[in-house]
C-alpha cells in the first residue's frame, strides 16, 4: 500500500467533549498586525546552480513602481525581502484615457522563485493545485483600493496584467502586505552567538515558528494551515525556548482532546474552521506524541490542572498503542496500523515505531506519577521493562550491531535514531550506535527536517555535542545558503527537488516541523 493510499479516509465516530473545546476557545489568541511593503522589483531566472532552477535579480527598488504604467501583456514580480503571511492590498489606477473596459490581474504568490517561474498549469502531483497561489481579478471602475480577502504565505508576487483595452494602461500604489501572527517577538530573548551560523539558524528558525503561529500552530501557513500532532510537539519544544506563548500550546491539546473518535483516539490532525473537526487520519507514532507533548508541556509550565484533565487521553493513546504490540513484544509489522515517522518509501517502520512507543511510555510513568497514579505507574513501568527486553532480543542484531526492523530485517537510519531516544542501551553504547550510523550510513536515509531534527537531539542526549552542530550547519545552513528565508518542509541535499508530492510547486517552505534549530540551541546550550 502506497503512503497516498493509506491517508485515504477511515470511518469514525466523533465524540466531542464540549468543555474541552471551550476552553481552547477561551484560550484563542489575539492576532498581532504589521504592514509589510515590497523591497524591490525583481526578475526570475533560469539557474541550473539554483534551488529548482530558479535564481532571483534585483532590477530596481519597490519605490519605483509608482512611476510605471502597464498595459496589456505586462508583468512584473515584486519582492518583499522576507517571507510573509498576511492579507496583501494595493491600489490601482488608470494611465491615459477614462477605463473604457474592466482590468483583468492576475496575480501569483511564491515563497520561492521557482513558484512564479513555473506556470501553475503545469502543476500534475496527487495534493490538490487548489493550493497553488494565485488570485484572478477583474476591476471594473478605477481608481480602486484592492484588498485580497484570502490569506497568503509569500515572499515574490508576479502581478501580471491579462486584460486592459487599448485606450488606457494602469499603475499600482501603496502595495503591502498585512502580515498576521500570534508571536509575540518581544518575547525574545536575542541570541548572541560567536558562531554566526548557529545564530542565523536560530533567527531562521523563530521567524519560521513565528508565521505559522496562527490562531493555532499551523504545520504551514501555505499548506495544509492544519494542527498536525508531530508538528505541534516541535512547535511547542520551539515556543518553550522562544516566544513562551504556552497558552497557545494548551489551546492545542485541548483541541485534540477535545474530539477524539469512539475509541478514544486523537487524530493525527484538526481542521479549525469554521469549526473544530477531526481528520479521518490516524497515525500511531502521531497519536503517541499527545502524551510526548503533554509531558513536554507539563515540564515547561508545571500546570497541574491541565495535567489532570488530559491525563485520561493521553494514557488512552498509550494503550491503544500496546494493542498493537504482538506477543513477541515487538509493534506488528502489517497494515493494521500506520507510523508517518518520515517521508521515505522504502522505510520498514516497524523499529522506529517502537522506538517511539518506548520514548513515550518512558514519558507516561512520570505523568502517571505526577497525577499520583502509582499503581497505573508501576504498570506502565513494568510493561516498558518488558518492551525494552523484547526489544533488545527481537530488534538488536548483535553481529551487525543495528536495529533491525521488519521481515527483512533492514536497517534504517530512522531504526536507528528512534532507539538512540527512546534510550534503552547504556550511554556509552547509544553514543556508539549513532557514531557507527554516521560512519557506516545504511541506505534506507531521511528525507525531511522532521526526521533531520530527531537524529540531531538524539546526538545530542548521547553526549555528540560537536558531531550535532556539525550536522545542523551541513543541513539547516545548507538549507539557508540555498535561499531559505524560513526552513523548508522537505530538503534533501543530494534531491534538491524532491517532494512526495510529485513537484516541489506544491512543497511548503516554511513549514512547523522545520523549526527546531532554535530549540536544540538554546535547550541545549549549543
Amino acid at each position: 500500500m502506497t503512503e497516498q493510499a493509506k491517508m485515504q479516509a477511515s470511518t469514525a465516530v466523533i465524540i466531542r467533549n464540549e468543555a474541552f473545546l471551550e476552553e481552547a476557545e477561551r484560550l484563542k489568541p489575539l492576532l498581532n498586525e504589521t504592514i509589510a511593503r515590497p523591497r524591490r522589483l525583481v526578475q526570475i531566472e533560469a539557474d541550473s546552480a539554483a534551488v529548482h532552477g530558479y535564481r532571483c535579480n534585483p532590477v530596481a527598488d519597490a519605490a519605483e513602481l509608482e512611476a510605471r504604467s502597464f498595459g496589456k501583456g505586462d508583468s512584473f514580480i515584486l519582492d518583499f525581502g522576507d517571507h510573509r503571511v498576511g492579507y496583501m492590498s494595493f491600489d490601482v489606477r488608470t494611465v491615459g484615457s477614462p477605463p473604457d473596459a474592466p482590468l483583468k490581474l492576475k496575480l501569483t504568490f511564491g515563497e520561492m522563485p521557482v513558484e512564479v517561474a513555473v506556470p501553475f498549469d503545469t502543476y500534475d502531483g496527487w495534493i490538490s493545485s487548489a493550493w497553488l497561489q494565485e488570485e484572478t481579478i477583474f476591476i471594473d471602475v478605477m481608481p480602486h483600493r484592492v484588498e485580497l480577502p484570502r490569506r497568503y504565505s509569500f515572499r515574490y508576487v508576479k502581478v501580471e496584467i491579462m486584460a486592459t483595452s487599448q485606450k488606457y494602461k494602469v499603475s499600482f500604489h501603496d502595495v503591502g502586505c498585512r502580515a498576521v501572527t500570534s508571536a509575540d517577538s518581544g518575547k525574545v530573548a536575542p541570541l548572541h552567538h560567536a558562531d554566526p551560523v548557529l545564530e542565523q539558524l536560530d533567527r531562521i528558525s523563530i521567524r519560521t515558528l513565528a508565521d505559522c503561529m496562527q490562531d493555532v500552530f499551523e504545520d504551514g501557513p501555505k499548506r495544509d494551515r492544519r494542527l498536525w500532532l508531530g508538528d505541534l510537539r516541535l512547535q511547542a519544544l520551539a515556543n518553550y525556548e522562544t516566544f513562551n506563548q504556552n497558552d497557545l500550546v494548551k489551546r492545542c491539546l485541548y483541541l485534540f482532546a477535545g474530539v477524539p473518535d469512539e475509541q478514544g483516539r486523537v487524530s493525527a490532525n484538526l481542521f479549525i474552521q469554521p469549526s473544530v473537526i477531526a481528520d479521518d487520519t490516524y497515525l500511531f507514532d502521531y497519536s503517541l506524541f499527545f502524551t510526548a507533548s503533554l509531558y513536554d508541556y507539563f515540564a515547561a509550565t508545571n500546570d497541574r490542572q491541565t495535567l489532570r484533565e488530559l491525563w485520561p487521553t493521553a494514557f488512552r493513546q498509550v494503550q491503544l498503542a500496546l494493542e498493537k504490540v504482538d506477543e513477541t513484544g515487538i509493534v506488528r509489522d502489517d497494515e493494521s496500523w500506520w507510523s508517518f515517522i518520515d517521508w521515505q518509501d522504502r522505510l520498514n517502520k516497524q523499529a522506529p515505531s517502537q522506538g517511539v512507543l518506548l520514548y513515550t511510555l518512558k514519558r507516561a510513568v512520570h505523568l502517571a506519577e505526577a497525577v499520583g497514579e502509582e499503581g497505573t505507574a508501576a504498570l506502565l513501568s513494568d510493561k516498558l521493562n518488558e518492551l525494552a527486553a523484547a526489544t533488545m532480543r527481537e530488534l538488536w542484531d548483535p553481529e551487525r550491531r543495528f536495529f533491525v526492523s521488519g521481515s527483512d530485517r533492514q536497517i534504517s537510519w530512522a531504526g536507528q535514531v528512534w532507539m538512540a531516544l527512546a534510550e534503552i542501551l547504556p550511554d556509552a553504547d547509544n553514543r556508539d550506535l549513532l557514531l557507527r550510523l554516521q560512519a557506516e550510513s545504511p541506505e534506507v536515509g531521511m528525507m525531511t527536517p522532521y526526521m533531520m531534527h530527531h537524529f540531531v537531539e538524539a546526538l545530542l542526549i548521547a553526549g555528540c555535542k560537536e558531531e550535532a552542530i556539525a550536522q545542523m550547519k551541513a543541513y539547516w545552513g545548507a538549507m539557508a545558503q540555498d535561499g531559505a528565508d524560513t526552513f523548508w518542509e522537505l530538503y534533501d541535499p543530494n534531491n534538491k527537488s524532491f517532494s512526495p508530492y510529485g513537484s516541489p510547486l506544491i512543497n511548503s517552505y516554511c513549514h512547523a516541523w522545520s523549526c527546531t534549530p532554535t530549540y536544540l540551541i538554546r535547550r541545549y546550550g549549543l
